[in-house]
């Protein structure tokens, strides 16, 4: 294990034999990390975290802090994050609240760029891009394969759905149904993600279909329940699977979906 001499691992960590830790670098208490994952200098991860394998952290991110969110008391709450994850210069990832389930998780595949933030009781999904300085705040859920422009800001318990897209400078207050780009402050939905869709493989047909759902729900002056119900007679011989991301992500919204 590479460990260099300027950095302070606490020992009731676990580390895996591969893991390397640059200079000046902190690992508190209770903290785990997998296999070939690397702090490359003045990283802090405290605990209880568990990290998985092949992540790279740059210098300044500080992981699995105590949240500031004043119902927190010290308890001993969690993080955990998958394998395959870059997080650049100074992100900040925060542990859950006993208030939630008490856990912030991230997934894997993920590219959190300089100075973004995951808030505290967060579920964050795979594939995901934060520009820099993207941050959203607690109890939110970012699915898969999402892109956060730079500056662009989330309100806490707001869900935002599979393989939408979001522009630089956002302010989010609602939930974003999968597929959609959103852009401006306040958000506005600006069309659908097709460059996405593409890039991740997604054929033209189930493409075609999602854009047919996008009308029945943005342009036909439908209420939801009519839109949804119309996008589900659309589907009943299809039986596509994407589309069903996209009637799922509507809805299981709460906060209510940006229109």
């Amino acid at each position: 294990m590479k460990i260099h001499e300027t950095s302070i691992v606490h020992p009731s960590s676990k580390l895996d034999e591969s893991v390397e830790i640059g200079p000046y670098c902190i690992i508190g208490e209770d903290v785990e990390i997998m296999k070939n994952t690397k702090l490359l200098s003045h990283v802090v991860i405290k605990g209880p975290s568990f990290i998985g394998e092949n992540n790279i952290f740059y210098q300044f991110s500080t992981i699995g802090e105590d949240t500031p969110d004043k119902k927190f008391k010290g308890e001993k709450t969690k993080l955990e994050i998958g394998d395959n994850n870059i997080f650049r210069e100074g992100v900040t990832v925060h542990r859950g609240t006993i208030q939630d389930n008490g856990i912030t998780k991230i997934g894997s595949e993920n590219l959190f760029m300089a100075y973004s933030h995951v808030a505290h009781d967060c579920v964050v999904g795979n594939g995901n891009v934060f520009a820099n300085n993207a941050g959203i705040a607690g109890h939110v859920n970012i699915g898969n394969n999402i892109t956060l422009g730079a500056l662009t800001t989330v309100h806490q318990f707001c869900k935002l759905g599979d393989f939408s897209f979001v522009g630089m400078n956002t302010s989010i207050n609602m939930d974003i149904p999968a597929y959609v780009k959103v852009a401006a402050d306040p958000a506005r939905v600006i069309g659908l993600n097709t460059v996405g869709m593409t890039r991740n493989d997604i054929s033209s047909d189930s493409i075609s279909l999602i854009k047919k759902a996008f009308k029945l729900l943005y342009m036909k002056k439908l209420k939801i329940d009519q839109a949804i119900n119309k996008i589900k007679d659309l589907n009943k011989s299809r039986n596509d699977p994407c589309l069903d991301i996209f009637i799922k992500s509507v809805e299981i919204s709460e906060r209510g979906i940006l229109r």
